[in-house]
């Protein structure tokens, strides 16, 4: 685990030891610091400025294109590392070594082992871990995307075609935007119920618990309440491990107040756990992987750098294209529940973002502009750690003018997020 610490966030790029190194690439450092950075921005940005925090529910915001972002680049780092692939099954073996690591190291840093800025106890119930965050779906991704490189490519043309050379991997990925789409519309969502305690609430007395009851009795619902991807959740983790603070408690109908807490009064379901990196929607997170993986293709086998930007722009086209007519027939753009539209919207926009930077960084050569954004990207894990874990913010917060309580991160909470 020490070891993971020190490589950059999905950086793949590393080959088995019967071949040779795959040589970085300047622009996906650059893609990768930039996400990082978007991060940070978000993170502790949103609170000041709402408009770039996730979206409550159906929309587009700043935030909500980060974690697609960081799906992309691991998908295209995937197409370099296993350009060559000369032993399948230890290759395998080190990807899924890879996936089980940044899975456990998620679980550490957003299973509730660190308890934030406000306290400095640690240690989490086991009875109410997280099991799922951004690293846990990262690494589903990847190892999604890693098997289909691994084991499905068969290229045999010189050309790259992103239909023709990699059908299986369009095999994969519609097979799995199947299941996806079958579970989300298909499945019944009963009425369902939940207790909420004091331990989670502030709002009841000490000793003292409420029993929700969230009406459903539909099918293909795609709201907060009653989608099939929070069902499937609360059956398959319980509802103990889920989210405890969703981001639709940000919805008028949840009047959510500035300290964060859903008055009694609200639906019963603003009361409810809901994770956005549940299990359904990391369906669709697998498929953004391996559409990244898509684009590395064109740079792991083709040399010249106008083909490359001509395959990338006309498939990000294609993908924003289809992502709006979604959106228009009526398949909401949703970051909680991955959904197909916000899918290939997210994954566009990634495809257009990296071939600008493509073009600054490795084609123009202007390293000098982005040098900060490739030092991120090549330390990029490290980065997410101290973030996450908010040890950089602890940090920051022992240095205090007279008394602990006259440090800077308590002067910003107090001047901006709490006006």
């Amino acid at each position: 685990m020490a070891d993971l610490l020190h490589k950059p966030l999905l950086d793949i790029e590393e080959q088995p030891r019967t071949s040779k190194k795959t040589p970085r690439v300047a622009s996906l450092d650059v893609f990768r610091g930039l996400c990082v950075f978007l991060m940070m921005l978000v993170d502790y940005g949103g609170a000041i400025v709402p408009i770039i925090a996730h979206s409550p529910w159906n929309g587009l915001h700043l935030a909500d294109f980060v974690m697609p972002f960081f799906l992309f680049t691991a998908g295209v780092s995937l197409a370099l590392v296993y350009k060559r692939v000369p032993n399948r099954i230890e290759a395998t073996r080190k990807a899924v070594l890879r996936a089980v690591e940044l899975f456990l190291l998620g679980v550490i840093l957003q299973g509730g082992y660190f308890h934030g800025i406000n306290s400095l106890t640690y240690g989490v119930d086991m009875k109410r871990i997280r099991w799922l965050g951004i690293l846990q779906r990262i690494s589903i991704g990847y190892i999604f995307a890693a098997l289909c490189e691994i084991w499905l490519s068969c290229r045999s043309r010189r050309d790259v075609s992103f239909l023709k050379s990699y059908y299986w991997h369009w095999g994969a990925a519609f097979s799995l935007s199947a299941i996806y789409w079958g579970l989300l519309y298909g499945l019944y969502v009963p009425d369902w119920q939940f207790e909420m305690s004091n331990a989670t609430s502030s709002v009841f007395p000490t000793n003292h618990s409420y029993v929700y009851m969230v009406k459903c009795s539909v099918r293909g619902d795609l709201g907060p309440a009653c989608n099939s991807a929070g069902m499937i959740d609360r059956y398959v983790l319980g509802i103990d491990h889920l989210y405890k603070k969703p981001v639709y408690r940000n919805l008028k109908e949840c009047n959510m107040s500035t300290n964060g807490q859903v008055p009694e009064s609200a639906p019963s379901w603003c009361h409810a756990p809901f994770d956005p990196e549940g299990v359904l929607s990391s369906i669709t997170a697998a498929v953004a992987c391996i559409i990244g993986l898509q684009y590395g293709h064109s740079l792991a086998h083709l040399q010249d750098h106008k083909q490359r930007m001509q395959n990338w722009i006309l498939f990000s086209l294609s993908l924003l294209l289809v992502g709006l007519l979604l959106a228009v027939v009526g398949d909401p753009v949703n970051k909680s529940l991955y959904t197909f539209g916000y899918m290939l919207i997210t994954c566009a926009s990634a495809g257009i973002t990296y071939s600008a930077i493509y073009l600054l960084v490795d084609v123009y050569g202007y390293r000098c502009l982005t040098f900060a954004l490739e030092w991120m990207g090549k330390h990029s894990l490290s980065i997410f750690v101290l973030i996450t874990s908010n040890l950089a913010v602890i940090a920051i917060q022992g240095f205090y003018w007279k008394a602990p309580e006259n440090n800077l991160i308590q002067w910003i909470v107090t001047r901006f997020v709490r006006r």
